[in-house]
């Protein structure tokens, strides 16, 4: 029996497709107006960096809420670059250190379990994501945490019942994309730090 398709990733596949070409499009005309000095000042470069943000979050979002197959990889380099830009501007940093070629599938597991931590980073701190052997460990820290204990909580207990919001589906489909890979997810919360495991 074939597996169920999986809808979400489907339509975050086909969202992320349908606006990356405007998006980069948008990217190099901004580009070529400051080449050609046509337009500056501080709009043109609110308009730049806004246009930086949304490419790297439409590219983020690509890896996090797609589709993806068990063969297909992704290299490290990529997921740096998109990380880089991410994080450009913002008071977060990411610390990828895996090995160079990677499984895309395991790479929206972590992706996703990056956007639950910045729920808890909204004053700025550091994610560090290291793969060994056969586990994977996502972890952030700050010297001040923002934990909703009832979103946590639905990672290892999707049965909770939390409200959760469409800035939060991401402590709904982590659940859902550990079962689809055969995982187990260990998530450990302490004043600074949430260490998630899978």
């Amino acid at each position: 029996m074939l597996d169920k398709p999986d809808l979400s990733a489907l339509l975050g596949s086909r969202i992320c497709h349908d606006l990356i070409s405007p998006i980069g499009a948008i990217s190099n005309g901004v580009e070529l107006m400051l080449m050609d000095g046509a337009a500056k000042g501080p709009e043109m470069t609110l308009v730049a960096e806004s246009v930086a943000h949304a490419n790297a979050r439409i590219r983020f979002f690509r890896v996090a809420f797609g589709q993806t197959s068990k063969d297909q990889r992704i290299g490290a380099a990529e997921v740096k670059g998109i990380l880089a830009d991410l994080a450009r501007g913002s008071r977060m940093t990411v610390d990828w250190l895996t090995p160079v070629d990677l499984s895309r599938r395991e790479c929206k597991l972590a992706f996703l379990c990056i956007l639950c931590l910045e729920t808890a980073l909204g004053q700025g701190g550091r994610i560090t994501v290291e793969r060994g052997e056969a586990r994977w460990t996502v972890s952030g820290s700050a010297a001040r945490l923002r934990v909703d204990a009832t979103l946590w909580e639905a990672l290892s207990n999707p049965a909770a019942g939390a409200d959760i919001g469409p800035a939060q589906v991401q402590f709904l489909l982590v659940p859902d994309e550990v079962a689809r890979q055969h995982r187990r997810l260990t998530v450990e919360l302490s004043e600074t730090e949430i260490r998630l495991t899978f």
